[in-house]
């Protein structure tokens, strides 16, 4: 069967033209493992006052206390000056603070040094949002959650809340209904994208009916780890990493002992942890090791960074297990999305004769979404 090189098959930035750069936070201090110490800090923030709330803050050249800028769409948060702001911490929402680590934020512009309220406006329940890697193995993250970290691009799902209007190129689903028999969905697209996607970014689609299929449901598979939405993953032949030996109120060191498949924090002990978790890299970096580190690397004294939970909150717990086991469970994806042989090729060629390629410039460029009054600085409302 014929095969899509890697030269003719379309790019992922043409099939789902809108992206955006990401967010930049400026700041460590907003963003924590945990809600409550991000409202503390809020706290020891407004208690300081002059100098020292300016010194609190960590300045940069985009974001001072005394920056005017409005609320992040969909967020009522205060629009006052920080240097003289009051009141309560705004609720933290749940982020993506680095791939597959769920941390939360607070969702106040003026804390932001870069914040694109262009994602804020189309970010729902309805919304997946897809953050590029450096990663040849994982290409592409999808999340529900609103990315925080370095990517290169965000690519959101839809243009537009409620899920409407998919970040897809014109005429694609048309042309993908006309090879398959079948009008698959944008879900159905953005999963097999999540299977076929190359390290260089180039998606082979095919017309063929049972190798679409396929693909789309490893590709729902890994949307459902990747987004952690509904039942909880479990593996396979009961084997549920658990809490073997009580973990420290405070564990300083990670290690993992691959003949036991054992993950020790401290005398704390986690097994069975496959060797697929512990080895599970994102652009060089061991997720797990990243995600313990967070949590216990100590902050620079007297910075708002340093008030975090005394001890190991329960809820951490529940949250590695989790992770080893969606970990684990990606792994053994990997080599499906691997695969190079795809039947009955759609070609970029194809998709440019058939005037699906180049998208119009107009799908590059978010849609006009604003149905609200979003408020600027000082209280003034923003025209968009």
């Amino acid at each position: 069967m014929p095969c899509v090189t890697h030269d003719d098959a379309p790019l992922l930035a043409d099939l789902m033209p809108w992206s955006v750069a990401p967010l930049r936070p400026g700041r460590a201090w907003p963003t924590a493992p945990d809600p409550a110490s991000l409202k503390a800090r809020w706290d020891a923030l407004l208690k300081a006052e002059g100098p020292d709330r300016e010194a609190l803050f960590e300045p940069t050249r985009a974001r001072t206390p005394d920056s005017a800028v409005g609320q992040l769409p969909g967020q009522p948060t205060g629009t006052e000056r920080l240097a003289r702001a009051g009141g309560p911490c705004a609720e933290p929402v749940r982020v993506l603070a680095a791939p597959f680590d769920e941390q939360w934020l607070i969702p106040d512009h003026r804390l932001i040094d870069t914040a694109r309220p262009e994602l804020w406006r189309v970010a729902d329940s309805h919304q997946v949002f897809t953050a590029e890697t450096t990663d040849a193995d994982t290409p592409l993250l999808a999340t529900s959650l609103l990315p925080t970290f370095r990517t290169p691009r965000i690519r959101p799902l839809y243009r537009r809340p409620g899920g409407r209007e998919p970040n897809l190129a014109p005429g694609l689903l048309d042309h993908l209904a006309d090879r398959l028999g079948t009008r698959p969905t944008a879900p159905d697209t953005l999963a097999w994208i999540l299977t076929a996607i190359r390290p260089d970014l180039t998606v082979p689609l095919t017309g063929d009916t049972d190798a679409w299929d396929r693909g789309v449901e490893s590709g729902h598979r890994m949307l459902w780890l990747m987004r952690r939405e509904g039942e909880r993953p479990k593996l396979p032949g009961g084997r549920r990493p658990y809490v073997r030996a009580p973990l420290p109120s405070r564990p300083l060191s990670l290690r993992y002992d691959p003949e036991e498949e054992t993950l020790q924090l401290d005398e704390g002990r986690v097994s069975p942890v496959p060797q697929e978790a512990w080895d599970y890299e994102v652009a060089g970096v061991r997720v797990l090791e990243s995600w313990f580190a967070t949590r216990t690397d100590p902050a620079a004294p007297g910075t708002l960074a340093a008030i975090r939970p005394a001890t190991w909150p329960q809820p951490w717990t529940s949250e590695l297990l989790e992770l080893i086991t969606v970990l684990a469970l990606l792994a053994e994806l990997r080599p499906l999305r691997a695969e190079s042989t795809i039947p009955s090729p759609i070609s970029a060629t194809d998709l440019r004769r058939a005037g699906v390629l180049p998208p119009p410039a107009t799908s590059r460029r978010p849609a006009s979404v604003l149905d609200h009054h979003e408020e600027g600085p000082e209280g003034q409302f923003a025209l968009i």
